[in-house]
């Protein structure tokens, strides 16, 4: 009878934390989520270019789409689903599934395999410098190394990575060619996405459902390298963000998960036909910004909107 008890209690409990994370938003809390639409609307509107945002709270499940479905080329983001295949592939060799990547395979650096906008390993030793595939994982994070990122291309397939993508139902979130290749972009062969499919691909991740733990954290930890990007610009310094920027001619793109305490977020910001790349990268910063302003509020604030901040003396 305990026992049968016990797995009932269980199974409430289970069922009230899914039922929680699924809440929707209060009237209150719906009146700041319509402010917000308007206020990324309005710096939609001032950008001399295209844009595109998708942005979803972890906790209620309640999304912000603006051109969701719209394709973008997506630089340096798309490194996030080489990330992934990497992990994915690590996982794989755990459980002994033999020709899999893993985190600890070693890499000698080649002349051959060095192209521009290599910050580490076109400052390494060629036959002599060794890292792991970790190791060229964070370089690729770090300072989007392009060297970097194409022989994680090399080592997991391009063909995996597309696989994967297509796996988890993102048709249009395609790695068609390795980075400064020139010649298969001037075919149009660029590597794409759409706001919605790489605010789904975080969440997919966020959710375990492409790694399990205890790898998801290292993931995690691997993607919030410190980098220069433009979602965390003006958020606070201590604040957890697992995000890759991508910048193209007249592209500017930013994607990642803000682990907000109590209110974590997926943003994904994408801007094309730029006339002013600065412009694309303060209207990702503006809109991360105004994000950030919301979910601060509902990760501190009671569902009447009490805020109660450190320090806060108590109420008057």
């Amino acid at each position: 009878m305990r026992a049968r008890l016990a797995i009932l209690l269980v199974s409430l409990l289970a069922s009230a934390t899914v039922y929680a994370a699924d809440a929707p938003l209060n009237v209150k809390q719906q009146v700041l989520w319509d402010h917000l639409r308007l206020a990324i609307v309005d710096v939609e509107q001032r950008l001399d270019g295209v844009l595109g945002v998708a942005i979803l709270d972890l906790n209620s499940g309640q999304q912000l789409l603006i051109r969701p479905d719209e394709v973008f080329p997506q630089a340096s983001s798309i490194k996030i689903a080489v990330l992934a295949e990497l992990y994915h592939q690590e996982q794989q060799s755990a459980h002994g599934l033999s020709g899999k990547a893993a985190l600890k395979d070693r890499y000698v650096v080649r002349a051959a395999d060095i192209v521009p906008d290599s910050f580490v390993l076109g400052g390494l030793t060629p036959g002599v410098s060794s890292l792991t595939n970790r190791d060229l994982a964070t370089i690729m994070v770090a300072v989007s190394d392009n060297s970097a990122t194409n022989v994680l291309i090399d080592r997991v397939g391009m063909d995996n990575v597309v696989r994967l993508t297509e796996s988890l139902g993102l048709a249009h979130t395609q790695l068609r060619r390795k980075m400064m290749d020139l010649q298969a972009a001037a075919h149009g062969r660029e590597n794409i996405s759409t706001p919605r499919e790489m605010m789904e691909l975080l969440e997919q991740l966020y959710r375990g459902k492409v790694i399990g733990p205890p790898l998801l954290d290292d993931f995690f930890s691997v993607l919030a390298t410190g980098k220069n990007s433009w979602l965390p610009r003006d958020l606070p310094a201590d604040l957890k963000i697992a995000n890759k920027p991508g910048e193209l001619e007249g592209v500017r793109n930013d994607s990642g998960i803000v682990f907000l305490k109590n209110r974590p977020y997926v943003i994904c910001v994408m801007t094309t036909y730029l006339t002013n790349e600065r412009a694309g990268e303060e209207a990702i910063t503006r809109i991360s910004s105004l994000a950030y302003g919301v979910f601060d509020r509902f990760s501190r604030a009671s569902d009447l909107g009490r805020v109660i901040s450190p320090g806060n003396g108590g109420a008057r």
